[in-house]
């Protein structure tokens, strides 16, 4: 019988390994954070520009969105008021589980009845939310310092 010994690392597989073990070392508190920005902002924008002219907002509910069963005078004060309150809690890490599930509420909504051709959008900014939905919003969060701090509860993983 003879000896089966695997072949010794080539210096890419070498350099492959040394390069996955260091981004294995990246925090990912990091990562959700910039998760957490950059789909705030998104939101966040679109909130101040319905603020800023609110009648103009009022409008794209009656021409352009044209959501069934929704007044538009109502739709735009709802958007309007999500999304200038939920991407501060979410870039803050503050409730952030529960800021998710109306974002990703509203992404079905433009999706389905608004602008069903920018599914690829949708599905950046859902499948982040998602993931901090799953998550949590990290280390670098208000949540885990509510959390080390022992007044809340840290709420249980859903892996």
């Amino acid at each position: 019988m003879t000896d089966m010994t695997l072949p010794a690392r080539t210096g890419s597989a070498r350099i492959i390994s040394s390069v996955s073990s260091l981004l294995d070392r990246f925090p990912l508190s990091v990562v959700q954070l910039t998760m957490r920005v950059a789909v705030g902002a998104v939101f966040f924008k679109a909130g101040l520009l319905k603020a800023q002219s609110f009648e103009f907002a009022v409008r794209l509910f009656e021409e352009e969105y044209k959501v069934p069963f929704l007044d538009p005078v109502l739709g735009a004060r709802l958007a309007m008021t999500q999304e200038l309150t939920l991407p501060v809690l979410l870039v803050l890490g503050l409730g952030t589980r529960l800021a998710t599930v109306p974002l990703l509420g509203m992404i079905a909504v433009i999706q389905t009845f608004v602008y069903p051709n920018a599914w690829t959008d949708h599905l950046m900014w859902a499948s982040i939310l998602v993931f901090l939905l799953l998550r949590g919003p990290g280390a670098l969060s208000v949540d885990a310092w509510l959390v080390r701090r022992g007044w809340v509860e840290p709420l249980p993983s859903l892996r």
